[in-house]
C-alpha cells in the first residue's frame, strides 16, 4: 500500500485541566529523508524531541515535516513569573548611559522596560512536565490521525494511477515482442530476397547457409527476449512492493531506473521503426510513473 508524501491535518483541544487551548497541525511536502521542523511556543521548546519521536512511533519516516503547536492560556495556573534583577539593573544601567550620552530625553518607565523579555524568567513546577506533554499528545494524536488518513488516500489514488500505467506498458512490450519475432523469422526471406535482387544480372549463386548464418547472427544481435523478460520481472517486483506497507517511494525509484535501462537497450537492439516509435511511448510513460513515485513515502 503506497503513501503520499504530501498531507495535511489539524486538531483542537482543550488541556486535562481546561486551563488551555490546545491546536496542532502537521503538514507535508516531498523530501528525500524525513525533515522535521516543529514550531513551539518557548515555554513549551521542551517537548520538541517527544513531538518527533512520537512521529517515528506513527511511522512516519519520509517527507519534509512542518508541525505547529498553538497553546492559548485561558486560565494561568502552576507559573511563577520573576525578575532577573542582575539583567534588569544592567540593562537600567546601560538604558541611563545612552540618556546621559546623547543628552537623550528620558522616557524610560516600567512598561518601557518590561518590554525586554529577557528581564523576566518563567518557571514551571517540574511535575507539571508530563502534564504538558499529556496535553499536547492529545490533540497531535488527532492531528496525526487526519495526516496518515490523507496519505493513505492519496496514496491509494497514486497506486491506482501507476499500475494503470504500468498496465499501459506491459501491452506495449507485449507487441514489441511479437513485431520482434516478426521481424526476425521474416529477416532470413528478406536478405534472400534482397541478394536475389543485387545479383540478378550475374550469373552467381551464393549458398543457403550462408543466408542462414547470416540470419542467425542478425537474430542474436536483435533478439530482445531477455531485456523483456527482465522488464517483465521489474513489473512483478513493483506489483509486491506496492502491496506491502512499509515504504516504498525508494525501492520503486531504484525499480524504475532498471525499468529505464532496459527500455533504453531494446530501442538500442531493434531496427524496427515500429519498436523504435513503442519504446518512445514507453519511456514516457515510464517518466510519468517517475514524477508520481517522487510523491510516495
Amino acid at each position: 500500500m503506497l503513501k503520499s508524501m504530501t498531507a495535511f491535518g489539524r486538531a483542537r483541544r482543550k488541556s486535562s485541566a481546561g486551563d488551555k487551548d490546545i491546536t496542532a497541525e502537521i503538514k507535508s511536502v516531498n523530501s528525500r529523508y524525513l525533515d522535521c521542523t516543529v514550531k513551539l511556543p518557548k515555554m513549551y521548546s521542551f517537548l520538541e524531541e517527544r513531538i518527533k519521536n512520537y512521529l517515528t512511533e506513527r511511522g512516519i519516516s519520509r517527507g519534509k515535516i512542518e508541525i505547529y503547536i498553538g497553546i492559548d492560556v485561558i486560565e494561568q495556573t502552576g507559573l511563577t513569573i520573576s525578575l532577573d534583577h542582575a539583567i534588569a539593573k544592567s540593562y537600567l544601567d546601560a538604558l541611563y548611559d545612552l540618556r546621559d550620552s546623547f543628552s537623550l530625553k528620558d522616557d524610560i518607565s516600567v512598561m518601557s522596560v518590561a518590554a525586554n523579555r529577557d528581564l523576566f524568567t518563567t518557571e514551571k513546577p517540574e511535575d507539571d512536565a508530563e502534564r504538558d506533554w499529556e496535553d499536547v499528545k492529545a490533540p497531535l494524536s488527532e492531528a496525526v490521525d487526519m495526516f496518515l488518513e490523507a496519505r493513505e488516500r492519496e496514496g491509494a489514488n497514486l497506486e491506482a494511477d501507476i499500475l494503470k500505467k504500468a498496465a499501459t506498458i506491459k501491452g506495449y512490450a507485449a507487441k514489441i515482442k511479437e513485431l520482434s519475432e516478426a521481424d526476425i523469422s521474416g529477416y532470413g526471406a528478406k536478405l534472400t530476397e534482397r541478394i536475389k535482387k543485387f545479383l540478378q544480372d550475374f550469373d552467381v549463386e551464393i549458398a543457403e547457409q550462408r543466408i542462414l548464418t547470416e540470419a542467425a547472427i542478425y537474430a542474436d544481435k536483435a533478439a530482445i527476449d531477455e531485456e523483456l523478460v527482465r522488464l517483465d520481472s521489474h513489473f512483478k517486483a513493483m506489483d509486491d512492493i506496492v502491496s506491502k506497507p512499509e515504504p516504498a517511494g525508494r525501492k520503486l525509484d531504484f525499480l524504475l531506473q532498471e525499468m529505464n535501462r532496459e527500455t533504453n537497450t531494446i530501442g538500442s537492439k531493434a531496427g524496427n521503426s515500429e519498436i523504435a516509435h513503442i519504446v518512445v511511448d514507453i519511456k514516457t510513460e515510464l517518466e510519468k510513473i517517475r514524477e508520481q513515485i517522487q510523491n510516495i513515502e
